[in-house]
């Protein structure tokens, strides 16, 4: 730092507060700050700042896996929004359990960043505590957590949403299927089945659990066989409503395959707006991923910044609608048709 004020030819006080980046330094001398650090290829030390501030100018992440369109889109957004503020990112990715079970053991964001968040994970209660020892704000991202920060969408109304859809088309035998075993998304596998339900009951149409099946969403034989589940019903769904838009392409296409026609005979749903459901011209409840990365990212600057903010603040954020060619009105006999198809 020393050296980049010689060159610029101000104080290393100057110079600290340009890369800061405080309104007090005159667009002059911040160019000229600037360019000799250029020159210099001069970078901040972290460690060296953190000695003066106490907050390592980092924030950590914690996630179960990239490999999802929803965290992989959220914590892009998230690193843009951290960046202006002149933060870094760290992720730490537990795919297996033993590296889930070192990262709990060690904690090592503890001492290597000012706030953690964590992405779509379903945590075991000594998890959590562990998690509830860190002495830095835990943000709690795509999952509400009681009496922590959390940012999530509203989970149950979009849901019901679309449930609402369907039933306003006239449908009224809907089936909804739910993923399981993705690491990470419980919380919003539930809700969105309570939300679904609700609709249906504010609706007056009884709930059939029948009509709630249950699959992984990377198993071919098991999708075909929780559709011919519903197909084999005395009384078919004439709509679908799977939990999230891979699913519901996997719905679809198990449906076309069995010569059930969509969406003439079966109406299917998604949930998400996946880049999936534009191509495919999927209807589907949709969130922004990267929305919501960047209120996470916020609400970890306002915590690190003012440590008297409220611990427990919950950001939720909204869904909508949007129709696209799966969901059509129910034709008279569209019961009948679907179960011929399924024959």
């Amino acid at each position: 730092m020393a050296d980049v004020a010689e060159r610029a030819g101000v104080s290393a006080s100057t110079v600290s507060r340009t890369l800061r980046g405080l309104a007090t330094v005159s667009p002059e001398v911040r160019a000229r700050v600037e360019q000799a650090a250029r020159e210099l290829n001069f970078a901040v030390s972290r460690q060296a700042a953190s000695l003066v501030t106490g907050k390592t100018g980092v924030v950590a992440v914690l996630v179960p896996t990239l490999n999802s369109w929803f965290i992989g889109s959220a914590v892009s957004a998230l690193g843009p929004e951290l960046r202006t503020a002149g933060m870094d990112v760290l992720v730490y990715v537990t795919p297996e359990m033993t590296e889930r079970a070192d990262f709990f053991e060690r904690l090592p964001a503890r001492r290597n960043a000012d706030a953690l968040l964590v992405f779509c994970f379903d945590l075991t209660a000594e998890e959590k505590a562990r998690l509830d020892d860190l002495e830095m704000p835990v943000v709690y991202v795509s999952q509400h957590a009681e009496g922590c920060p959390s940012v999530y969408v509203d989970d149950v109304a979009g849901a019901c949403r679309g449930t609402q859809h369907l039933l306003n088309l006239g449908h009224r035998r809907i089936a909804f299927v739910q993923s399981v075993g993705a690491s990470g998304f419980a919380f919003s596998s539930n809700e969105r089945v309570a939300g679904y339900q609700q609709a249906l009951t504010r609706a007056g149409v009884p709930l059939d659990d029948d009509l709630v099946v249950a699959t992984p969403v990377d198993d071919k034989r098991s999708i075909a066989e929780a559709i011919g589940e519903l197909l084999s019903l005395w009384e078919p769904p004439t709509a679908i409503f799977a939990e999230h838009d891979e699913l519901a392409s996997w719905v679809i296409w198990t449906l076309r395959k069995a010569r059930v026609e969509v969406p003439e005979r079966i109406s299917v749903l998604g949930f998400d707006d996946h880049p999936i459901a534009e191509w495919s011209d999927l209807s589907t409840v949709a969130q922004s991923p990267e929305d919501i990365g960047r209120a996470a990212g916020e609400l970890a600057r306002s915590l690190i910044d003012d440590p008297d903010a409220d611990p427990g603040r919950h950001i939720v954020l909204p869904t909508r609608l949007i129709p696209r060619a799966s969901t059509v009105p129910l034709r008279n006999g569209g019961a009948e048709g679907a179960e011929g198809g399924a024959g």
